[in-house]
């Protein structure tokens, strides 16, 4: 009896290990990669996944920008734009990564002239310093539908994803890249949740007193926020509508996990604090559609 027991113990142990992966990934980006890291290290762990995940990002940080960090730091070593510590060469030689991830900016995403030549100088440099690394390119998302910047540019939430996502497919064809699908996801939970997301009236929001907030269901994105002004300490409300919230770097996560570590999202067991268990569901349906479609 005691040895069946054991047996069936190393067989556990043996199918558990047969299941786990080992990821070492390095996002060179900006914020639209840094809140990948809110959840992603704790789906992985929660799953018995080890993942190294590390970053080369600058927020606001375009391709060309990147290019125009790297050209600083190779004329000057001591210019380290990354976290002030680490250059792009030492970040890239840090470790043996699997996985190098690029993006560009979401103001410039939509815009196709913005990629080249910046992107070739980028992946060039990537191969040559990381030669074993898969790089693959992160489609970013559209702008919630209320964000200030659509009348600007005369586009609606919509036609910057039609743009941003034919620019990031192209280029995934071009160099032959494997595309994290993020943008999509986004876009189908928004097309797809139960309760889509509203923009408050102009009466509405001139009502609120702080620390009250509009009713803001169904978004992916951060939204209305009071703050403080620096000068007069008045709270002024103010508004985020490009950076995911909790729910959409829940989702951007499920997404990236199902497409690293090639395992169904419905079956991530990790949890946040603040999304309840039937929306994270319907979130990690959402992930894993997307990524079996771009397959």
């Amino acid at each position: 009896m005691k040895n069946r027991i054991f047996f069936l113990l190393l067989f556990f142990v043996s199918v558990c290990s047969l299941s786990a992966k080992a990821l070492k990934v390095l996002t060179i980006g900006n914020s639209f990669a840094d809140s990948v890291f809110a959840y992603l290290p704790a789906i992985a762990k929660s799953a018995g996944d080890d993942l190294v995940l590390d970053r080369a990002n600058i927020g606001g940080c375009s391709l060309q920008r990147h290019m125009d960090e790297l050209a600083k730091s190779e004329k000057d070593p001591s210019h380290k734009p990354y976290a002030k510590k680490y250059t792009l060469f030492e970040k890239l030689t840090a470790q043996q990564w699997d996985i190098v991830t690029i993006q560009q900016v979401s103001t410039l995403s939509w815009k196709p002239e913005s990629f080249h030549p910046h992107i070739d100088g980028l992946v060039a440099y990537i191969r040559k310093h990381a030669p074993q690394a898969e790089i693959v390119i992160q489609q970013t998302w559209a702008y919630r539908l209320d964000a200030p910047r659509f009348k600007e540019w005369q586009i609606d939430q919509q036609e910057m994803f039609k743009r941003l996502t034919a620019n990031y497919e192209r280029e995934a064809k071009h160099f032959k890249f494997r595309m994290i699908p993020t943008g999509y996801a986004v876009q189908l939970a928004r097309d797809t949740q139960p309760v889509k997301y509203t923009a408050p009236s102009k009466e509405e929001l001139a009502e609120l007193k702080e620390p009250n907030l509009p009713n803001q269901d169904g978004s992916l994105i951060a939204g209305y926020r009071w703050s403080k002004d620096r000068k007069t300490g008045v709270a002024k409300l103010g508004m985020d509508t490009t950076h995911l919230n909790n729910r959409g770097r829940y989702l951007q996560a499920c997404v990236w996990y199902a497409f690293l570590f090639g395992k169904d999202a419905n079956e991530i067991n990790f949890l946040p604090v603040g999304i309840d268990e039937k929306d994270a569901a319907f979130l990690r349906s959402v992930a894993q559609k997307t990524v079996e479609q771009y397959k």
